[in-house]
């Protein structure tokens, strides 16, 4: 039997954010946050704790999103392919370092860090779908060029995930957005860049001792679970309300965890 450090309802409370967070990875991206931000505000653990048991939660997600994904046809190209092999290789000692700098980051840091993140996805979520904007980048993942933007890109996304335990495609989504990717096949390579941030970070957060398993299992069950529904939400129907309202709920609870 799997012993937790809490009690029974403050486990069904994480059971359920953890699965609505699973629709969000493989909706629209910015899901798998939520799962960060349940365990280090309603937890006791401290940062590093938080971030080991997301990114071991993350990997098994991350590979069913891309086996999903594949299925559908979104990884079958050669663009798709070039955005994910570059983008995800470079992601890796990106997520090594973030991993070893969350040591050295106060619980309140964390907060705040985690916090700022949240606020400048949600603001990015709501700016695209009121007003809409133009790509910053027109990028070309065949060229040369191309390539660099996406290694330094994947390099700086793996910090980040690395160092707040959260999900590739928080990042990813957005930032490829911004460079010219369609919203779907952002989705679907972010899902492959997760499985080489959250394995590799939780790798260095295990050797540290601060991956709670037991804990990881029972929110990663129903994240993966809330994976698959959000592959068939994606392709069902327009998630245009649902980006709006995740939108928001980051903008809302950003300036709480800063706090």
């Amino acid at each position: 039997m799997l012993e937790l450090p809490f009690g029974p309802s403050l486990v069904l409370l994480l059971v359920s954010i953890a699965f609505f967070s699973g629709i969000g990875i493989t909706t629209i991206g910015p899901g798998g946050i939520f799962v960060t931000i349940a365990l280090y505000s309603l937890t006791p653990l401290a940062s590093s704790q938080v971030a080991g048991t997301a990114h071991a939660t993350f990997v098994v997600t991350g590979l069913v999103g891309s086996a999903a994904y594949l299925h559908s046809g979104e990884m079958n190209t050669g663009e798709s392919r070039a955005i994910a092999i570059v983008l995800s290789g470079s992601s890796v000692l990106g997520a090594l370092v973030g991993s070893y700098v969350n040591a050295f980051v106060p619980r309140s840091v964390f907060g705040v860090l985690l916090g700022g993140v949240a606020m400048a996805v949600g603001g990015i979520i709501l700016y695209r779908e009121r007003r809409g904007f133009s790509p910053v980048y027109d990028l070309e993942p065949l060229s040369g060029t191309g390539r660099l933007v996406l290694a330094g890109l994947g390099f700086v996304l793996g910090i980040a995930s690395g160092l707040l335990g959260i999900g590739g495609p928080v990042l990813a989504v957005p930032a490829l957005v911004l460079v010219g990717v369609p919203m779907l096949l952002a989705v679907a390579v972010a899902q492959v860049q997760s499985i080489f941030i959250a394995t590799f970070a939780a790798s260095g957060y295990f050797l540290q001792g601060n991956v709670l398993m037991p804990l990881a299992v029972v929110v990663g069950t129903p994240l993966l679970l809330g994976v698959v529904v959000g592959w068939r939400v994606a392709h069902v129907i327009d998630p245009e309300r649902l980006k709006v309202a995740l939108g928001v709920v980051l903008l809302g609870v950003g300036p709480y965890l800063a706090l």
